[in-house]
């Protein structure tokens, strides 16, 4: 018996460990295509994108885990019964069952440490790429001269070189305007060469210029003539032009900025925030009434002034005036004005609070998506196991090719209806809670299905039967067909 545990746990842990490495290659590979053009040219430091791709592959675990699980489990279950392997286990009195046990448990340990993982390390990572990804997207490119072309990337200067070295250091021919407000000077610098290299905290670009003129034209604050104008031109054999560069350095941001995102908080952190949200909308839906009940009291004094008019000796009159004739004749443009003030008002007051309300609204919802998606995790590496083993074993087919299919078609069936359903929820449309776990719901009966056809021994998968099936069902109708046309 513990030669069959060590024979499957064996056979499930290297492909779970190869399948589990690839789908985060390629998950990562999809990540840097999706960000590519906000990391090219901008020159980060290479611990920078290495501490990125670190923080993105330990969020893309939440993912790679169940589709690893569900491929290695076909995949050992497939190789098992290819090669017969299943067939002596069960000749030796061995169910598939108890055959599984191990595995089941090493599966369920699996699925726990992803719980905690998601609760624990899952929100830090996010908070650590999250902010680090906003730093990334939000830095400037690298200052760049190419040859004969003006670069306006520092503020307040354009500058110019005709042609430059092979490494880049070296400018010749260099046209620099210096751009000032109308109260300042205009300043152009010409140099036949120019030497750059940064300062040594990076926050400086400093330009070591040789045989060159400098112009500037003051002016006295306004564009008319000016005989006082001033034009000053100096020459020099070499000085130094220095340019902030500060804007081009990557600035990190505060974390706390990024910690009351849902996909950022932890179980108690979740609960805690979805409840003082509740509190929040609550006290927004309960104001709105207080802050247009003074118009809507305005409404009503008309209204009240009109049943004291149509009350007669205790009864009321059963016709009714407008207000239009009810108001004197002198003041209906006021009150026309009046009543459209505050109809703008009123309107203006609900649309803000309708804005707020969806706001609101939508954080909780993803809040409590949030809070169902760390169980789900756990509970999809479950379900997606029982669907992949028994499929395993009724196709019996090892390697990476059916198996590598049927998985793809599972785990897209699962992540549509995963994706599907938390995007209605977050429209309102279905219960936020049942959105998490729709997909978990509709594939539970099919991983319980399969579970019985692989302990039955049953041949889903085999095409054999299905053509013996409809050979069958021809034969019959052809026999049908001869006895209707004999008792004709």
């Amino acid at each position: 018996m513990k030669k069959v545990h060590t024979l499957v746990l064996k056979a499930f842990f290297r492909p779970f460990i190869v399948t589990f490495f690839i789908v985060m290659f390629v998950l990562l590979m999809l990540f840097l295509f999706k960000y590519i053009d906000d990391l090219i040219g901008k020159g980060f430091e290479w611990y920078v994108i290495l501490e990125l791709l670190g923080y993105a592959s330990a969020a893309q675990i939440s993912m790679a885990m169940p589709l690893a699980m569900l491929l290695s489990s076909i995949m050992t279950f497939g190789n098992l019964g290819e090669s017969y392997e299943l067939v002596a286990i069960k000749a030796a009195g061995i169910s598939l069952r108890k055959a599984m046990m191990p595995l089941i448990i090493l599966v369920s340990l699996i699925s726990i440490g992803s719980f905690f993982f998601s609760d624990y390390i899952l929100p830090i990572t996010n908070l650590k790429m999250g902010s680090l990804l906003y730093d990334v997207r939000n830095k400037k490119a690298d200052f760049l001269i190419k040859d004969g072309i003006f670069n306006s990337s520092i503020p307040g200067y354009s500058i110019r070189a005709q042609n430059k070295s092979k490494d880049g250091t070296v400018l010749y021919n260099l046209i620099i305007y210096q751009h000032g407000n109308i109260s300042r000077s205009t300043n152009v610098l010409l140099a036949k060469e120019g030497v750059m290299y940064n300062s040594r905290d990076n926050n400086y670009m400093i330009l070591r210029l040789k045989n060159g003129v400098r112009y500037e034209e003051s002016t006295a604050g306004d564009r008319s003539y000016n005989p006082r104008q001033q034009f000053t031109r100096y020459y020099f054999d070499q000085t130094e032009q220095k340019f902030d560069m500060s804007t081009f350095q990557m600035k990190r941001t505060d974390e706390d900025l990024f910690k009351s995102h849902s996909m950022m908080l932890n179980l108690k952190q979740l609960s805690y925030y979805t409840d003082s949200t509740t509190k929040m909308l609550d006290s927004i839906r309960n104001t709105i009434f207080n802050e247009i009940k003074g118009n809507y009291k305005l409404l009503n004094s008309y209204q009240a002034s009109m049943n004291k008019r149509l009350t007669k000796s205790g009864s009321q009159i059963k016709y009714q005036k407008s207000f239009e004739e009810l108001i004197p004749t002198d003041k209906k443009l006021s009150a026309v004005n009046n009543s459209l003030t505050d109809i703008r008002y009123i309107k203006e007051v609900l649309d803000m609070k309708a804005k707020s309300d969806k706001d609101f609204d939508l954080s909780i919802v993803r809040y409590i998506l949030e809070y169902h998606k760390k169980f789900t995790l756990a509970v999809s590496c479950l379900l997606l196991f029982s669907i992949g083993a028994p499929l395993g074993a009724i196709i019996r087919k090892g390697g990476l090719g059916l198996p590598v299919v049927m998985a793809i078609i599972f785990f897209l069936i699962y992540h549509i209806i995963s994706t599907v359903a938390e995007k209605s929820a977050k429209e309102g449309n279905i219960d936020p809670i049942l959105g998490t776990w729709t997909a978990i719901i509709v594939l539970t009966p099919l991983g319980i299905f399969l579970t019985y056809k692989a302990a039955t021994d049953s041949a889903l998968f085999d095409v054999e039967n299905y053509k013996i099936a409809v050979s069958k069902f021809f034969n019959r109708l052809n026999n049908m067909l001869k006895k209707y046309l004999k008792k004709k």
